[in-house]
């Protein structure tokens, strides 16, 4: 009977070679594979909140319905400026819907409206309403002093907002602040930086 080589040991056979540019090739995709999720998880969670625009408080800036993106990362490393588009929680209440208004005033500024127009440190101001008289002054009725870490807010559409002017929202406090307004995504016609 005749042995087969192929059994037993074999002490003549070659061992397997390792592909180093293969493994190298692996070791870059799973590089860069983990940079994009690092990348992915900062946007969304400092960048990529999304949320929909609730009434009409902010037209025309923003219709009811309207998506816009919020930077939730800018307001850790800056305060809030006049005329930035802010996105809060009315007193830090998380089961309310987002709002979302514009900055009139900052920490140690004084506002009042007086006739039917916003006065801010003691100069009209008059971007917010356009030709539109104030109705209704609400708490700012009298003259008021915007406290530390505190915004006073206002909607684009005065006559037709829930702002700083009442006490349900009163000045929004810093800690509230989900972030800035900065790129809206729906509708289309509107699709861009804001």
């Amino acid at each position: 009977m005749r042995k087969h080589r192929g059994m037993g040991l074999n002490f003549g056979k070659k061992r397997k070679t390792v592909n180093i540019p293969l493994i190298k090739e692996v070791i870059t995709w799973a590089v860069e594979l983990a940079i994009v999720l690092v990348v992915a998880y900062v946007l969304v969670f400092f960048i990529g909140l999304r949320t929909s625009v609730v009434g009409s408080s902010m037209s025309p800036t923003f219709e009811s319905g309207d998506e816009i993106l919020v930077n939730r990362f800018i307001y850790k490393v800056a305060q809030p400026k006049t005329d930035d588009l802010v996105v809060f929680l009315p007193n830090g209440n998380e089961k309310s819907h987002y709002y979302v208004k514009r900055v009139v005033a900052v920490p140690g500024d004084t506002v009042q409206i007086k006739s039917g127009v916003l006065y801010v440190n003691g100069s009209e101001v008059t971007r917010v309403s356009g030709d539109e008289s104030i109705d209704d002054p609400g708490l700012a009725k009298e003259e008021i002093t915007v406290g530390e870490d505190e915004y006073f807010v206002l909607g684009d559409n005065v006559n037709n907002s829930e702002d700083s002017r009442y006490a349900n929202i009163g000045n929004v406090k810093k800690q509230y602040m989900i972030g800035k307004a900065w790129f809206q995504i729906s509708p289309f016609r509107k699709f861009g930086f804001l």
